[in-house]
């Protein structure tokens, strides 16, 4: 969660520098203007950061809200905007796009449309899933259930995953099972360290 100015500013190029590879104030206007999932994510952004700041800022928190339930119905994404996301979140193409808020998501993540990330209210894996980092979601793919994905793990198009996947795993299919362990890095491009 975003708590203070530094990291607001950080998580929000970070999302910048995963659309265009630059974090300068020309790619950012033009990334708003022109890329639906980047205005999502600026708006989710800000009002997680503007909800930790006060009465004073109630306004802003009040307008990134409202902005942020707007774009949702425009463009078929639904993030809450208190879903704990780590920095480089990717859109890729919007619609169709679901995530339970008490999800778990770390940093350089890849979402394509058609993508479900929900809860499962009962079985072997009851719960919300944990995402690890540089996560890639193909189109379609859906994540149910109490599960950890690990680090570098590339889900393919309209799979269905419902148990836990280990590190660098490729999933594909219905039910998901492991083809391969080359993991994600050629999905995941335009990252910055965290380390």
């Amino acid at each position: 969660m975003i708590s203070n100015w530094k990291e607001y500013l950080f998580t929000v190029t970070s999302d910048l520098y995963r659309y265009c590879g630059q974090r300068n104030f020309r790619s950012f206007v033009n990334c708003y203007f022109f890329i639906p999932g980047f205005r999502y994510s600026f708006f989710m952004r800000s009002a997680q950061y503007f909800k930790t700041k006060g009465l004073f800022f109630l306004p802003f928190y009040t307008i990134a809200r409202i902005l942020l339930n707007h774009y949702q119905f425009k463009f078929g994404i639904s993030i809450p905007y208190n879903t704990n996301i780590g920095s480089g979140l990717y859109i890729g193409h919007f619609g169709g796009i679901v995530v339970n808020c008490k999800t778990i998501i770390g940093c350089n993540c890849n979402l394509n449309h058609g993508v479900t990330i929900g809860a499962a209210f009962g079985g072997k894996y009851e719960g919300t899933p944990v995402v690890m980092d540089n996560v890639y979601f193909g189109p379609g793919s859906k994540i149910i259930g109490g599960i950890l994905l690990g680090n570098h793990v590339a889900v393919g198009a309209n799979c269905v995953v419902t148990r836990p996947i280990a590190d660098y795993s490729v999933v594909v299919g219905i039910p998901a099972r492991v083809v391969s362990m080359k993991g994600s890095s050629q999905y995941i491009i335009n990252t910055i360290d965290i380390a």
